[in-house]
């Protein structure tokens, strides 16, 4: 499977999940990351049963600030 992960082309195997991922690329911070899959927001709690497919994911953090 191709995926595009923060910007980069990398293949993994079939069946891959979302969870899966998160530990494959050593997300800091796991349990505060956003994923976007083609798009599109992955519910947290559907991190261990989404499988990917081909296309693009990001790894999003949400960072408070300002006055």
């Amino acid at each position: 499977m191709k995926l595009n992960v923060a910007g980069e082309n990398k293949e993994y195997k079939e069946g891959l999940t979302v969870k899966e991922l998160i530990a494959l690329e050593n997300v800091e911070t796991p349990e505060y990351v956003t994923v976007s899959l083609n798009d599109e927001f992955v519910d947290q709690g559907a991190f261990e049963s989404t499988t990917l497919k081909d296309g693009v994911v990001e790894f999003i953090y949400f960072m408070g600030g300002g006055k």
